[in-house]
């Protein structure tokens, strides 16, 4: 299947405001399971997209951005997987993993933009200290432009070179780019939990950090079913705090 040069530039338009939502919008539209049917529409193929999505969304469901640590690029990889599939009439389970070297690229991509976005927060500093909110959004807007055309540039090149794309760019780029992206991406886990550690972490909740921790580690429990344990903690703890702020006449809301 041949796309047309409209079907291009939508296809596009639509990966740049996914790059963005992302990290900004946060309303979800970046999620395979909702781009494989739009992507799909605008090739003309809808039921495949809706198959793709959903198929690609199960298989990166587990794979959640945490701090800095970030996993292959979802938005870049439902799109692709529902291109291969349309445009090459693969199933499903040929055209995912087709897939994966641009969701890797997409990776790289957010990792160089926010190792180079990292000393420019200066700039916001700077701003905030001056009561300048607009010096703030430029820095902001700056890099959502720059996350959007670098989306749109990758999924260009896979939409005119195919899957070779990933391959080459692998040969052209010098070895030590990747290994540094590589290197960088096997160091944000770590920077993203102490973060959100410092945050979050108590004394009181700790002994669930450890709970987490052994049935991951030792139990090889999928994340999915770790969350779902989570959430039920949570309620139950939540239940019982607002029972017992109730006893004598507590706030009936908990708080």
């Amino acid at each position: 299947m041949e796309i047309g040069f409209v079907q291009i530039a939508l296809i596009l338009i639509v990966t740049f405001i996914a790059a963005i939502d992302q990290f900004n919008f946060l309303e979800s539209l970046y999620r395979p399971i909702i781009m494989g049917p739009i992507v799909g529409a605008i090739m003309g193929d809808l039921n495949t997209g809706l198959i793709v999505g959903g198929s690609y969304e199960l298989m990166m469901i587990g794979a959640m951005p945490v701090g800095g640590a970030q996993p292959p690029n979802a938005v870049i990889g439902g799109i692709m997987a529902t291109i291969f599939a349309i445009t090459s009439g693969l199933d499903t389970s040929a055209a995912l993993p087709l897939a994966i070297p641009f969701a890797l690229l997409g990776q790289y991509a957010v990792t160089a933009l926010f190792t180079v976005m990292s000393p420019l927060m200066r700039l916001c500093d700077k701003a905030a200290e001056e009561s300048n909110p607009k010096g703030i959004d430029k820095v902001n807007y700056m890099a959502m432009g720059i996350l959007g055309v670098a989306f749109a540039l990758i999924v260009l090149a896979g939409l005119l070179s195919g899957q070779a794309i990933g391959d080459t760019l692998t040969k052209v780029l010098p070895e030590q780019v990747w290994t540094g992206l590589t290197a960088a991406g096997k160091m944000m886990p770590a920077l993203g939990f102490a973060m959100l550690l410092k945050v979050m972490l108590s004394k009181e909740y700790a002994i669930f950090m450890v709970l987490g921790f052994v049935l991951v580690a030792y139990l090889n429990l999928p994340l999915l079913a770790l969350a779902m344990i989570g959430l039920v903690v949570a309620i139950y703890d939540f239940n019982v705090s607002i029972k017992t702020k109730n006893v004598g006449g507590g706030m009936s809301d908990g708080i």
